[in-house]
């Protein structure tokens, strides 16, 4: 605990609680995502790898791919409890079962809508299902998880007297789902409290994020004594997602002081992985994992982080618990010791009265709008000092590319590289990517792309365009370097030869 810090939580949680992962169900139901066969199974393998309890691997019943699928990953023999989700037929049961799943997730629509508007039974009818449905899975499986869908719109009295009736038939856990998100974290606390005290079963709870509540009422849920949560990796799910799992694991671990058995070193690792899979962007001030998180700007904060990381930083959280890495970033808010500590670790060292001009056009630089990387702040250094521009490690010389809609874009450069000629060729995704590999492949030091950013800066189909990349080295620093032109392929290689000789420099 940090001194002087003191965290109130006024809590009922349990020590210990498990995440279940439906990334590969609710996750992919998110518009716009389809992901692969050997995408789920990496996703699975990478979900168990960092600690996850239960794999929601898919819905078997909804199509022979999705079985298929959902029959691979159990064959892979994971540590995680793979799952199954049916509704309340014996046909969707069978599928499942037939998938060789650990644990079969059944649900049935309790609230009034939706009961009337998408099965049309009543309420006994409901209640008949449910310990008909528990009671056949019991006798074909050890695991049986329950979820009256829409519990939070339904009648606490009778989601009361559904969720016994489904204990009373053999469910080893039972969901609490806010199907369409509209619970408040209040609310959540009060009805888990109720639930805990009423009904013998494990609580789990499946939070959807439509008014941006779902990790809120997760961590409710959790106070008032739910053993389980389920979460997504990077909140995807349907409309505005589900419950986010970095966030909902660093809450728990760090500020409740929760063990969830997560490897929490490896949350950025994963939230990458999956958006690669995804198509869709992490935002840089998405918590836990966003590129912004531990990155600082505005001056005071960067002089506090300099003389002690918890200053501005949550302290209980650092970047290395989730496998991210501190930057100071440069613009028109940055102060005096966080420029000087860049170029002191780049090994430039300007004198005051240097080091006032520099700072002043940077921030010129940024009120234009301009990201400013470390690149632009060496070139800013080396000019006011008067440097000799004689560092370059990369000096590309030629580089061809070739693509087509029937040809595998493949990239060849020529470049000096500590003054001798180096000849290399990749192939890639696309012309840039192939361009960007070739690239990697002479450097003198490993490399990792970890963020790419175009924009146009004019109109028309011959545009300028501005390139903006980060490249990590094998010590794990970051450099920011950039690229314009009206060629996006020649863009990206400036961007990134001027990140090698960056990288280089420092």
């Amino acid at each position: 605990m940090l001194r002087g810090i003191v965290f109130f939580t006024a809590s009922h949680a349990n020590e210990e609680v498990t995440v279940f992962d439906t990334t590969l169900r609710d996750g992919e139901q998110t518009p716009g995502i389809a992901f692969t066969f050997e995408q789920k199974l990496e996703i699975a393998r990478q979900l168990s790898a960092i600690g996850v309890h239960a794999i929601e691997a898919g819905f078997p019943a909804s199509s022979k791919a999705e079985k298929e699928t959902v029959t691979a990953i159990k064959k892979l023999g994971l540590e995680s409890v793979i799952c199954g989700l049916a509704r309340s037929v014996m046909a969707d049961v069978d599928t499942c079962l037939d998938s060789n799943v650990d644990m079969v997730h059944v649900f049935i629509p309790t609230s009034d809508i939706q009961r009337e508007n998408t099965i049309n039974k009543s309420r006994k009818e409901v209640l008949e299902i449910t310990a008909d449905i528990i009671g056949y899975i019991r006798k074909r499986s050890d695991l049986c998880m329950f979820s009256a869908m829409d519990a939070t719109r339904t009648d606490w009295d009778y989601l009361i007297e559904v969720f016994g009736t489904a204990a009373d038939a053999g469910a080893t856990i039972i969901n609490v789902p806010d199907t369409v998100g509209v619970i408040s974290p209040s609310a959540m606390k009060t009805l888990i409290t109720r639930i805990h005290k009423e009904v013998r079963c494990p609580i789990d709870v499946h939070c959807h994020n439509d008014f941006g509540l779902a990790v809120a009422n997760t961590i409710a849920a959790v106070e008032a004594g739910a053993s389980q949560v389920q979460v997504t990796v990077n909140g995807l799910g349907e409309r505005a997602g589900n419950a986010d799992l970095a966030q909902t694991v660093m809450i728990m671990e760090s500020i409740y002081r929760i063990r969830t058995g997560i490897e929490r070193a490896r949350l950025v690792e994963t939230s990458r992985l999956v958006s690669r899979f995804s198509g869709i962007t992490i935002l840089p001030i998405q918590p836990v994992v966003g590129e912004n998180v531990f990155s600082h700007e505005s001056g005071i904060h960067s002089q506090g982080v300099l003389k002690n990381t918890a200053t501005f930083e949550p302290g209980i959280m650092t970047p290395e618990m989730v496998g991210h890495r501190r930057r100071l970033t440069l613009g028109k808010h940055v102060g005096r010791h966080a420029v000087r500590q860049m170029l002191t670790d780049a090994h430039i060292e300007p004198d005051d009265t240097q080091l006032d001009a520099i700072i002043e056009k940077v921030k010129a630089v940024a009120s234009r709008g301009k990201r400013v990387t470390d690149a632009d702040l060496y070139e800013i250094a080396e000019t006011i000092m008067g440097i000799e521009l004689n560092h370059k490690v990369l000096d590309l010389c030629d580089i061809a590319i070739m693509t087509g809609n029937h040809v595998i874009p493949t990239a060849s450069v020529k470049a000096m590289v500590h003054g001798k000629e180096h000849i290399f060729s990749a192939v890639g995704n696309g012309p840039v990517d192939a361009a960007l590999n070739a690239i990697l492949g002479i450097t003198p030091t490993k490399l990792q792309l970890k963020e790419f950013n175009i924009e146009a800066i004019s109109g028309g189909s011959d545009a300028m365009c501005h390139v903006t990349i980060a490249v990590e080295d094998e010590h794990g620093r970051i450099f920011d370097a950039s690229g314009s032109g009206d060629d996006i392929v020649l863009s990206s290689v400036d961007a990134m030869v001027n990140a090698v000789n960056t990288i280089n420099r420092a």
